[in-house]
């Protein structure tokens, strides 16, 4: 079985991280002083590292461009490592305000991994391991002196981070109200579990070594998929709770921003008041949606010598006793807005006694979305159109 037989299960969540981090990394240009951001971007590019680092053929091209057997071992458990501390250091960022308490605690993290990364080199260079394992590394060398030492550390490790990290999230999580952080904190506990199924394989291939049994499909076969799980569901862990109301707002502005299209289309016959910002279609959502929003209250503010507030409380009783509250007011202002195009085309306006000209824009913009669907479902006639249709198609007129 050659080494590019194994690629796949690595290049797919590989290939996902490095996305995030790309998608991450330009939040950094922005917001390059935020330590959040900073942690974050670290733990998705140690997270991406530890998997290409990982695949048996860079396992193999960095032992063979360095010329050392085995090397790959020592970087890989220490990136593995560094990813650890991360995600400690990660949880008490989320679970504790900024002190300075906080941030003893996770100096000391980091103080305690380097420790470990330094004596997992340590070990490394003192023990003698001449002969390349891809596979099985950990159980083949689990009887030599200093190289068992050094897989025991980086499982130890790993373990505890592991139970530390859960048992964190595990006193902390009835008080997190925040839905996306409750999403992302399910799947980091996923994600330890997983990571403890793939230690437990791996410390049971090499302590039957050590008894002289051969179990090391535990280590070879079992453990790997664990491993791959857990730090795709840490990293998704990590994520969901930044990207999260970052993609609920931009959906939330989607929608908004095609619900006023069909209003938006009616009213684009009239010049705006004063010049307008040129906006490209790659502009962010939320400022187009913004840009939206302000040129169909300009319209409508030039509209307003042209409503007829009577209408609109005509065509809001009669459609009030056969829909909603919402569905009549968007019936209403959509009856209202053709009526006023029409009147501006004649130059017509309308002066009702008793009510303030305003009146009825101050209604009509609490019901835009409304208003647009009304709109949507019974299309009004433009300035430029050949032919004007009833609000309401099959006799639903309005007067």
């Amino acid at each position: 079985m050659g080494l590019s037989d194994f690629h796949i299960p690595y290049a797919i969540p590989t290939v996902l991280l490095a996305i995030a981090l790309s998608f991450k990394s330009s939040a950094l240009v922005r917001a390059w002083r935020d330590p959040d951001v900073r942690a974050t971007t670290v733990l998705l590019g140690l997270a991406t590292a530890v998997f290409i680092s990982v695949t048996p053929a860079n396992i193999h091209r960095l032992n063979v461009v360095t010329g050392v057997p085995n090397i790959a071992a020592p970087w890989t458990y220490s990136l593995l490592t560094a990813f650890c501390a991360t995600c400690l250091t990660m949880i008490m960022r989320w679970r504790e305000e900024p002190s300075r308490r906080r941030q003893q605690r996770m100096r000391r993290v980091y103080i305690i991994y380097v420790g470990i990364v330094v004596g997992l080199w340590v070990t490394f260079l003192l023990a003698e391991v001449p002969k390349e394992r891809i596979y099985d590394l950990d159980t083949y060398y689990a009887n030599t002196p200093w190289m068992r030492e050094h897989v025991v550390l980086y499982l130890i490790a790993h373990v505890i981070s592991a139970l530390v990290a859960a048992y964190m999230i595990g006193k902390w999580f009835s008080a997190v109200e925040s839905h996306w952080l409750r999403v992302g904190l399910v799947c980091l506990q996923a994600g330890y579990a997983s990571g403890l199924v793939f230690d437990v394989a791996k410390m049971t291939a090499i302590s039957a070594r050590w008894s002289g049994h051969n179990l090391d499909f535990l280590s070879t076969k079992v453990a790997p998929p664990f491993a791959l799980l857990d730090a795709i569901l840490v990293a998704i862990g990590f994520i969901i709770p930044q990207v999260g109301p970052a993609l609920q707002q931009w959906m939330r502005d989607s929608r908004n921003y095609r619900r006023l299209q069909p209003l938006m289309r009616v009213l684009q016959g009239i010049e705006p008041s004063s010049a307008q910002v040129r906006i490209g279609r790659l502009a962010p959502l939320g400022i187009r949606l913004l840009q939206r929003q302000q040129r169909i209250h300009d319209a409508l503010l030039q509209l307003v010598p042209y409503f007829d507030y009577a209408l609109y409380t005509q065509t809001y009783e009669m459609y009030r006793k056969q829909q909603s509250e919402t569905d009549a007011r968007g019936a209403a202002g959509a009856a209202s807005i053709r009526a006023a195009l029409e009147a501006r085309q004649r130059g017509a306006t309308h002066t009702t006694a008793g009510e303030p000209p305003a009146q009825i824009l101050s209604v009509i913009t609490d019901h835009l979305d409304a208003i647009s669907a009304a709109v949507r479902r019974f299309p009004l006639a433009t300035s430029d159109s050949r032919k004007k249709r009833p609000l309401i198609e099959g006799g639903g007129g309005v007067p």
